[in-house]
């Protein structure tokens, strides 16, 4: 499993498009930011790079002039300090400060990434939710896209954490789709499910950043400025 994750990562998405070291402390947080938002990473529509980023938006792009390839929670500390908690092939499940997000989202051919901070309108739990994510920490990335197999990928993350205690999930998992608008698969989805030994999981209940980001349930707060 680990040479097979080690050849994934070499071609895969974030690794391809992204690089950084974290930092040690958290960034200040604006005002604007509160625990439990979400912050979505966006890309040009026309941003062309190798790997699950552009495998993402080919399948899940909406005509937009960006596509959001990435989703995470942001949590507020005690000091005013920002940090994310979300999951990547890079970190797994992780939690680590604003700057790693920004430094793993620097896009290497033109073009700059966009930091969306969006909110629940209902944001009462939202304390909750952070922790209830927190529970993951230390999971692998669910390069396989399932659900309930110790694994999660970044929207995953969000809808399994933000649950109340009645069971109601503000983001419900839809059927999934990878292939581009022809109706083909990218082939980085038949590469890498290949690997894996697992079928391309099409229509399988999932969710996605895009589709996320345009929840009724959410209302926009601001754009953060990438370091």
């Amino acid at each position: 499993m680990k040479k097979l994750l080690s050849l994934l990562l070499s071609f895969a998405a974030l690794s391809a498009l992204l690089a950084g070291c974290k930092s040690v402390k958290p960034v200040p947080a604006a005002p604007q930011v509160e625990t439990g938002d979400i912050v979505f990473v966006g890309i040009p529509i026309h941003y062309q790079e190798e790997g699950m980023a552009s495998a993402i938006a080919e399948a899940t792009a909406d005509g937009d002039s960006l596509n959001y390839i990435h989703a995470a929670i942001l949590e507020v500390d005690s000091l005013g300090g920002i940090w994310v908690i979300d999951a990547t092939m890079k970190h797994g499940v992780d939690r680590h400060p604003l700057d790693t997000l920004f430094a793993d989202y620097t896009l290497h051919r033109g073009g700059k990434a966009t930091f969306d901070v969006m909110r629940l309108k209902d944001n009462s739990n939202a304390a909750t939710y952070v922790e209830q994510a927190k529970v993951f920490l230390g999971e692998e990335y669910d390069l396989y896209f399932q659900t309930f197999n110790g694994r999660h990928y970044c929207t995953e993350l969000i809808s399994d954490a933000y649950v109340d205690a009645d069971g109601y999930r503000p983001f419900e998992p839809e059927p999934m789709n990878f292939k581009k608008a022809d109706g083909t698969y990218p082939a980085y989805w038949v590469n890498l499910f290949e690997k894996l030994g697992e079928p391309i999981p099409q229509d399988e209940l999932g969710t996605n950043p895009q589709a996320m980001h345009a929840s009724p349930l959410l209302t926009h707060v601001l754009f953060l400025e990438g370091k």
